[in-house]
């Protein structure tokens, strides 16, 4: 047997552990339901609500090493008002740019989409390899995935779509990090050009020290596996996107465990939720894992210290847990630190009222941004009956 099939082994018992308590209900599930009618029942979700099917204006661009990012543009109506000055061009708008999470794509700001669109020019688009971006070519050439990277994957789609104006810059998990990606290495561009920052469930750094809801004792080993384990199953992934097919029923109950933290999510939610996770192939799973080990960007943090910043936290996130959205208001005091309670790490799913709400009233703090738009998604779907929150502490 091989040392990463080795490897894997352990990690069958890891994985074994972390599906615990997901496998209580499937259990359940599998024992009142059968098997044709919960394939019947996802069919019926992915019918029932238009999640995900928002789109805008397509493009495309080159990363540094000619990776193709996809990209889509909301732009704001032609209201047929002049230039200020005659024969001078108006100037620029705003531009807000979603920066999506590990194993998501642009479509899983669904929510905040459908409230902000026609309101504020917008830039939706897909990290390399996710979504409809292409594979990571340097990652074909043996290069690792780092967080630098992605910060000059986002530089290109600010080239691309929102060369001029004012940015308001959101990101996701991931997504928050590329957005510290790209203060650490363009400090010009956040300078002169971001008039601010929302940052969704995200870390500076130390993830290497998150145990995923397992005690921390026991995780240790695990943690030192995981990343030959998810290289020896990327190297199978064929294989392994059966064994994901065939054990449907658990891996949605894991990905609702480890995405939500309120029972009181919509079932359609939560199916869309298991769509954009499950397109994710193992091997690209495989190729990100490690970046997030290393990756500390405190001190870039630093960089928007002079902008309006709001920082969201879930507090039952098990991914980026609150300690560290704790850990980034500790880094900008001047931050709005939000805690919503009863929610896990996809909270722009979970709570999409407030999450819009607290990134409408980022935009009219910033002041470039006409009026604030309303936190409201129309008849676009709701994920929970209601939603809480409350201010961190400092805010």
């Amino acid at each position: 047997m091989s040392e990463n099939w080795r490897k894997a082994g352990w990690a069958g018992a890891a994985l074994g552990v972390l599906a615990a308590g997901a496998a209580a209900g499937v259990a359940v599930e599998r024992i009142t339901v059968g098997r044709g009618m919960r394939m019947k029942a996802r069919l019926a979700l992915d019918a029932a609500g238009d999640y995900g099917s928002l789109r805008g204006t397509e493009g495309t661009c080159r990363a540094e090493d000619g990776t193709e990012l996809y990209y889509e543009t909301d732009e704001l109506p032609d209201d047929g008002t002049p230039a200020r000055r005659p024969g001078h061009a108006p100037a620029p708008p705003a531009t807000v740019v979603f920066c999506h999470g590990y194993c998501l794509g642009q479509d899983s700001w669904h929510f905040q989409r459908a409230a902000l669109r026609g309101t504020v020019r917008a830039v939706y688009w897909d990290q390399r390899s996710h979504g409809r971006s292409g594979r990571g070519r340097a990652q074909a050439d043996g290069e690792p995935i780092t967080i630098e990277q992605l910060g000059r994957d986002l530089k290109a789609v600010l080239d691309a779509t929102a060369p001029e104006g004012p940015l308001i810059l959101v990101g996701h998990s991931m997504g928050g990090m590329t957005v510290m990606g790209l203060a650490d290495q363009f400090p010009g561009l956040v300078r002169d050009r971001v008039a601010g920052v929302v940052l969704v469930g995200t870390s500076s750094g130390r993830l290497a020290e998150v145990t995923y809801g397992l005690p921390s004792a026991g995780f240790g080993a695990v943690r030192r596996l995981l990343p030959g384990v998810l290289k020896a199953l990327g190297s199978q992934v064929e294989l392994v996107e059966k064994g994901r097919r065939a054990t449907a029923d658990l891996f949605a109950g894991m990905i609702k465990m480890y995405s939500f933290g309120s029972r009181d999510v919509d079932p359609g939610v939560a199916r869309f939720a298991e769509r954009l996770i499950e397109a994710t192939p193992i091997d690209v799973v495989a190729e990100f894992y490690p970046a997030f080990q290393t990756h500390d960007k405190t001190t870039a943090l630093r960089r928007f210290a002079d902008v309006p910043v709001t920082v969201i936290a879930g507090d039952r996130d098990m991914i980026t847990p609150l300690a560290h959205s704790e850990a980034i208001k500790e880094a900008l005091p001047g931050a709005d630190l939000v805690v919503l309670e009863s929610a896990g790490h996809l909270m722009m799913l979970e709570q999409p009222e407030t999450v819009t709400r607290l990134i409408t009233e980022l935009l009219a703090r910033t002041g470039v941004v006409p009026g604030a738009p309303a936190a409201n998604v129309g008849g676009h779907g709701r994920s929970t009956a209601g939603s809480a929150a409350r201010p961190g502490a400092g805010t």
